[in-house]
């Protein structure tokens, strides 16, 4: 079991099994050292969040939504990694898309529930540069959606 393996335990996630594509891309793409992983969107142990955040969703929702992305994210990488977590080396750099109104200005407060994991389950090597940015929709209409890029070993 490698440390992140631990810390993910520790914090008691369980990775779910990762989320298949719904379209025609992959869900991560490996070149050299780099893993891209493909927008994972807001699907937690109960389903996925769906709804605007601002509106329909409070902040924390989002919040909530944004940290299920990265358990997903967490998911993909483990799998581009043959399941060895160990390899990972940095969290290069986050992309979170918040389903909001035009009015929302809160798209970092929500996209941190992302970021904030990260950093909680590979530490030092979790900080990362990141964008985040409002969208008037996003597939399935879900609440958030993350994309990311990762360094491995």
């Amino acid at each position: 079991m490698s440390s992140v393996d631990a810390r993910l335990a520790e914090l008691n996630i369980v990775l779910p099994e990762p989320v298949a594509p719904v379209a025609n891309y992959a869900p991560f793409v490996v070149t050299g050292n780099l893993v891209f992983i493909s927008g994972q969107v807001s699907i937690g142990p109960n389903g996925l969040v769906t709804g605007k955040v601002g509106a329909a969703l409070t902040i924390e929702q989002g919040i909530e939504a944004a940290q299920a992305c990265g358990v997903n994210l967490i998911a993909q990488l483990k799998a581009a990694c043959a399941g060895d977590l160990g390899r990972v080396r940095r969290v290069v750099k986050l992309g979170g898309f918040v389903n909001c109104n035009p009015d929302f200005v809160d798209q970092p407060k929500v996209v941190n529930g992302a970021s904030d994991l990260m950093v909680a389950v590979f530490g030092d090597a979790g900080r990362h540069a990141r964008a985040a940015v409002g969208a008037p929709a996003l597939p399935l209409d879900a609440a958030v959606e993350v994309d990311g890029v990762f360094e491995i070993a």
